[in-house]
């Protein structure tokens, strides 16, 4: 998306936002290129000079349009103010995000993978690691329903961020074959990584719905 403002474009006001919290995506496509080069200038300076072949202030900015897209009518300050602070605030959760995954991709964690048991497919292993649970996965598993739920979430997500649950969460691809694949830098696959398992837990709910006590 092109960030600056097209000429002879007027400069938006509160109603705009108002608007654009509404559905109305014009509106909200002319707010973003009014509003976005704060927030991409805020980004560049926050980038330090070591993360700067993984990562630079596009990258951050294209998550965060699909997020602020995604969730526009979640708005509550509807203000020119209150548009820009949340924006900018997607942002930096958005630039953090991607530096901690930077940062523990130097120390590889096996318990961010989804490790199945014998008694487990892929997908349930990877529904139990999105709750967070510190238990090990000595579960009956409902692997039919996990499945199909997990099937049904991914479609609902952002075409980009289900590739990389399939090809880095499932099918076990490194970092780089995701990144090749989706033409974007690791630090961007991060970024789209974590916002793909926010929203899997929003559409999905807990792990209990799938597992009980074995």
């Amino acid at each position: 998306m092109d960030e600056r403002a097209g000429p002879g474009a007027s400069a938006p006001g509160d109603g705009m936002v108002e608007k654009a919290a509404r559905g109305d995506e014009d509106a909200l496509s002319h707010l973003l290129a009014h509003q976005s080069g704060d927030v991409r200038a805020h980004i560049k300076a926050s980038i330090g000079a070591v993360w700067r072949s993984a990562l630079d202030e596009d990258d951050v900015m294209q998550v965060t349009f699909v997020e602020v897209f995604s969730h526009i009518g979640s708005l509550q300050n509807r203000t020119l103010a209150g548009f820009q602070a949340w924006m900018r605030r997607i942002a930096d959760n958005n630039l953090r995000d991607a530096i901690r995954a930077l940062e523990a991709d130097k120390r590889p964690d096996p318990r961010k993978r989804a490790t199945a048991a014998k008694s487990m497919s892929t997908s349930a292993a990877f529904i139990e690691m999105l709750g967070a649970t510190n238990t090990t996965p000595s579960r009956v598993v409902a692997m039919d329903e996990a499945e199909s739920a997990l099937a049904r979430a991914l479609k609902d997500l952002p075409p980009d961020y289900a590739t990389v649950i399939r090809m880095y969460d499932l099918q076990g691809h490194g970092v780089e074959e995701v990144a090749a694949e989706l033409k974007k830098s690791h630090g961007a696959v991060y970024m789209m990584r974590a916002r793909a398992h926010d929203r899997l837990r929003e559409l999905m709910g807990s792990p209990s719905r799938f597992f009980s006590q074995g």
